[in-house]
């Protein structure tokens, strides 16, 4: 029977009475200070504790070391595979590191990733996480810099997974190379007249993968550029809106990321056009569903779970680069057919 099941729970100055050191030198040996502990004083400590059934309380943990134990992870969409395969490789590698993951959703808008940042930062915990497209323009940039400046200042770290456009730590993507790279294995392919589904030129995701199309084209072929959102649902009424117009001069579309080109397909099919026979089909990221829908989406493989795993590498390295930047590989399936 432990001193807790037999009376009032054991406190820290319990435990450094039996250690035979005193509070301060308890507190820091069991909160994890970076204050220096002598190995035998923090050794009689943890044995003091373990005998009295002590478990030191996690605020006073948070109060010791300047920080939680948790990585905060700002996400755009938790219901978007993109976020979940990010969110599995920080999760991997924050459980390796002995943290806790918390997760926040921001929506796709700037106001609410700054308002998480900063009530995030109040909370203190060991490393924060933004993911997702800047967005020009929109106002909160200098805010948010501020914030994460001030939580790094206090210890913290703070760590982007998007484009290299604030001063922190970013794991980039190629996006520009990636989509240029699609643009001309279609070209080879036989594919010469394009639709391009984008988002709002805003958004620099969807740009620069927008842009770097084009520019893999080189002139190449021609290009039906089809604005909407960001989402599943913007691909499929994109395609509704091109299959009212008629896609007689589209031979493929390019949607710039794969939730959009899944949605696409639905729309094409919902339309009796039958993609990969009538139209090709291409997206952006490599998100698992590429290979269950049908047929297999051709799409640019992107390693989201690596870039989860880059992004918290950064942020507990004393000594990594400012950037890390990540390859972005073709992969050419059924829904993007050789043409004679």
């Amino acid at each position: 029977m432990t001193a807790m099941d037999e009376g009032p729970a054991p406190t820290l100055h319990d435990v450094a009475r039996e250690a035979g050191v005193s509070v301060a030198t308890a507190s820091r040996a069991l909160n994890g200070s970076s204050r220096t502990v002598r190995a035998e004083n923090a050794d009689r400590v943890r044995a003091a504790a373990a005998r009295l059934g002590y478990e030191p309380h996690l605020s006073a943990q948070a109060i010791a070391k300047g920080s939680t134990r948790t990585v905060a992870l700002v996400v755009r969409d938790v219901a978007d595979p993109y976020f979940s395969s990010i969110a599995a490789g920080v999760g991997q590698a924050a459980e390796e590191a002995g943290l806790i993951v918390t997760m926040a959703v921001a929506g796709g808008s700037p106001e609410r990733e700054l308002e998480l940042v900063r009530t995030l930062r109040g909370r203190r915990p060991r490393v924060i996480i933004v993911t997702g497209s800047r967005i020009d323009g929109a106002g909160t940039r200098d805010e948010l810099v501020d914030e994460l400046t001030a939580y790094r200042t206090a210890g913290g770290r703070a760590v982007l997974i998007s484009q290299r456009d604030l001063p922190f730590g970013t794991v980039t993507i190629d996006d520009h190379g990636g989509s240029a790279g699609l643009a001309r294995a279609l070209l080879g392919a036989g594919y010469r007249r394009f639709a391009v589904f984008h988002a709002p030129p805003a958004l620099r995701t969807s740009r620069d993968r927008h842009e770097g199309f084009l520019a893999g084209l080189d002139g190449a072929g021609s290009v039906v550029a089809v604005e909407t959102g960001f989402t599943r649902e913007g691909g499929h009424e994109a395609a509704r809106r091109l299959v009212e117009r008629g896609f007689e001069d589209v031979e493929a579309v390019f949607a710039v990321n794969d939730v959009m080109a899944i949605g696409a397909m639905t729309a094409f099919r919902d339309a009796g056009v039958l993609p990969g026979r009538d139209i090709g089909v291409a997206g952006f990221d490599d998100i698992a569903s590429t290979v269950d829908v049908v047929p297999a989406l051709t799409s640019v493989a992107v390693p989201l779970r690596e870039a989860g795993l880059s992004a918290m590498r950064l942020a507990l390295s004393d000594d990594a680069p400012e950037e890390i930047r990540l390859p972005a590989t073709v992969v050419l399936r059924e829904s993007t057919p050789p043409r004679a």
